[in-house]
């Protein structure tokens, strides 16, 4: 994908995790890319939980700040081009609305767009133990063509700060979508 032209949604549901999202963004606004973020409620109060901060934070990172029950703007059509969606975290109650097609919110509806339009969709599930409940929606998920990209960082890029076992997540995100990243080393095998 060229980076200069691309339209992504970012949206933010009410997972922990939501420094993962706040990463993407930054790194989205470095890189140019036209983003249009929802954030939903649940994640306004762990925003300000985890980070301190506020949605505010968020939306001066994004190009475009939609509310999560606006059902009229333009992200609800597919007719509205854009180049794929994440949705970091995502909570279990999301993902399940999106395999089961219950599109009561914009986020869901916009994840709704993306499967019928055939468009990159990354979600990044923040949740463990997982159930059998998560796992099944996840399958099904994956069989609909969503990437699923657990926050689960690796080790072999030897991270040293947290915020390096941050951007592994982020990168593998931006992998996900064709995205040049540039955030952490590649595995390349083990030297011995």
């Amino acid at each position: 994908m060229c980076q200069d032209s691309l339209r992504l949604v970012v949206a933010v549901t009410g997972a922990s995790g939501v420094v993962y999202s706040k990463r993407l963004l930054e790194v989205l606004r470095e890189k140019k890319v036209e983003t249009h973020l929802i954030i939903s409620k649940a994640a306004e109060k762990v925003i300000k939980h985890e980070l301190g901060g506020s949605r505010k934070d968020f939306e001066k990172l994004a190009t475009r700040v939609y509310d999560v029950d606006d059902l009229t703007g333009p992200l609800m059509s597919g007719s509205y081009k854009t180049d794929g969606m994440v949705i970091m975290p995502c909570t279990m109650k999301t993902l399940s609305g999106i395999v089961n097609g219950f599109a009561d919110n914009l986020i869901l509806r916009a994840a709704d767009v993306a499967l019928k339009e055939k468009r990159r969709l990354v979600v990044v599930p923040r949740e463990t133990p997982l159930s059998v409940v998560h796992l099944r929606n996840m399958l099904e998920a994956a069989k609909l063509g969503v990437f699923i990209v657990p926050a689960m960082p690796a080790f072999y890029h030897k991270p040293e700060e947290v915020s390096d076992l941050i951007d592994f997540v982020v990168g593998r995100v931006l992998d996900c979508l064709g995205i040049e990243q540039g955030l952490f080393k590649p595995y390349s095998g083990i030297n011995e």
